[in-house]
């Protein structure tokens, strides 16, 4: 009996010095894949060393990234492709009281210019030079206010420029009857796809006879054959009578009529 009473004391006390004993855990480095830690010299702070040393060759790539980009911005601000020179061109546009224009539409229905009235045009134009006729301007002003102080009206114009085959160009802005005014190209069509930049208006005659100086910006260089010398503004001015009388070589190609 006490040989069985033994027999059963010893596998108790074995299970229980089992449980008794800590469990053991592995340590944080045996956890890790052991392709982080290729040989055992690599500790803990070398691989971290290593990653700091990687991450800074990211974030220097990275930073003359950014300086390269930012050169090139510098040296392009406006990221515009467009050609930045300034091209000027000078035209004159005449009234020769052959196409029904101005047409005054008083829509006011008051008796002296007023808000709203609307004044649809189209002249003859010619370049700076008097020389040649390159076709005709089109389009419309809008009365915004009169002034009699000033013997004349402030206008919001909305025009186009056709220069025959070359294209055209349209503008916008104030026109006073008064002073010079000062409007903006709005774009183009043909060699002047793209154009920007603004127009000095000058009245000579109201509303016959008109001078216009171009500022010119985004496209390529203008037909030599439209920069002439221009002719010194004034009410005297009058074109060349080839070029009044449209001969072939007064005008340019198929210029508009």
């Amino acid at each position: 009996m006490a040989s069985s009473t033994s027999a059963l004391r010893s596998p108790l006390s074995s299970s229980l010095k089992l449980l008794a004993q800590p469990r053991s855990h592995p340590s944080s480095s045996s956890s890790l894949p052991k392709t982080l830690f290729p040989s055992s010299n690599l500790n803990k702070n070398q691989f971290l060393t290593q990653t700091l040393k990687l991450n800074s060759k990211d974030y220097n790539c990275l930073s003359l990234f950014k300086r390269s980009f930012s050169c090139k911005s510098q040296a392009n601000p406006s990221g515009d492709p467009r050609p930045t020179k300034v091209q000027e061109l000078c035209v004159y546009e005449i009234n020769e009281r052959d196409r029904g224009s101005p047409a005054y539409l008083r829509l006011s229905q008051k008796s002296v210019n007023s808000l709203g009235d609307l004044v649809p045009f189209s002249n003859k134009l010619y370049t700076g030079d008097l020389q040649k006729r390159v076709g005709i301007t089109a389009g419309l002003c809008i009365l915004i206010q009169n002034k009699p102080e000033k013997k004349g009206d402030r206008y919001e114009a909305i025009y186009s420029f056709y220069f025959g085959d070359y294209g055209h160009i349209s503008v916008q802005g104030s026109y006073l009857t008064y002073e010079d005014s000062y409007l903006a190209v709005t774009g183009g069509s043909g060699i002047f796809e793209g154009v920007y930049g603004q127009v000095k208006l000058q009245q000579l005659v109201f509303p016959l006879k008109l001078f216009y100086t171009f500022y010119l910006r985004g496209i390529g260089d203008l037909p030599k054959e439209l920069l002439g010398k221009p002719v010194e503004p004034s009410p005297a001015v009058e074109p060349s009578p080839s070029a009044k009388a449209c001969e072939p070589t007064a005008t340019i190609v198929n210029f508009t009529d």
